[in-house]
């Protein structure tokens, strides 16, 4: 399948996002987009929607965003009428800000933070829609990991993971943005990762 997985990523790489989308959505099985709305992600949800409008978008909302990026969230969801499927901790924000709080991610419990607020809420997302196809907007040059795969790549679970911008730079991104009118927000933290450089788990 590796083998089968490297010719996919030879041919795809020289076509276009929407191209790439298109071919993805053609394959056998269900697919989605997940977001959560940090910068750049106008760009995949806009390409994912003009290829399959019904597309569902997965928003697994860790409830520590800045209120930019509920903002943008709302302002996305309305301007690509975006099917979302909204997936919540178990615990509430305020609940947990007293029992556990913000762990530094050196500390051990950091990981059961990460745990709680994105990764129980992404796997109780992926057993209920069952996806062949996941469609991310990961890039080349944000994480190590992220160096290591390619536009498409085969997840743990069997899932054909497709980053269709994975090698577009920011200006490219700026541009796709611009082109289409879409907004994008710079006003982003995600408490489960702090650095950009780290994975928090749910791609790795």
């Amino acid at each position: 399948m590796q083998t089968d997985i490297q010719k996919i990523n030879e041919i795809v790489r020289e076509k276009s996002p929407d191209e790439i989308i298109a071919w993805a959505v053609s394959q056998e099985g269900k697919a989605v987009v997940t977001t959560n709305f940090r910068p750049y992600e106008g760009a995949i949800l806009h390409a994912c929607t003009q290829v399959k409008p019904d597309i569902d978008v997965i928003w697994c909302d860790t409830g520590y965003n800045t209120p930019n990026t509920y903002k943008h969230a709302e302002t996305l969801i309305e301007q690509l009428n975006l099917n979302i499927d909204l997936y919540v901790p178990k615990q509430t924000a305020a609940h947990r800000d007293i029992v556990l709080g913000i762990p530094d991610v050196n500390d051990e419990k950091h990981q059961l933070f990460t745990q709680q607020v994105k990764l129980e809420p992404f796997k109780r997302a992926m057993e209920f829609h069952k996806p062949k196809i996941w469609f991310t907007n990961l890039r080349k040059g944000q994480t190590a990991f992220r160096d290591s795969i390619d536009i498409v790549s085969l997840g743990k679970d069997g899932v054909l993971k497709v980053s269709p911008f994975y090698h577009w730079s920011d200006a490219q991104l700026d541009e796709y943005l611009e082109a289409h009118q879409i907004p994008n927000e710079f006003n982003y933290f995600d408490p489960t990762k702090v650095l950009e450089n780290r994975e928090c788990g749910l791609h790795s």
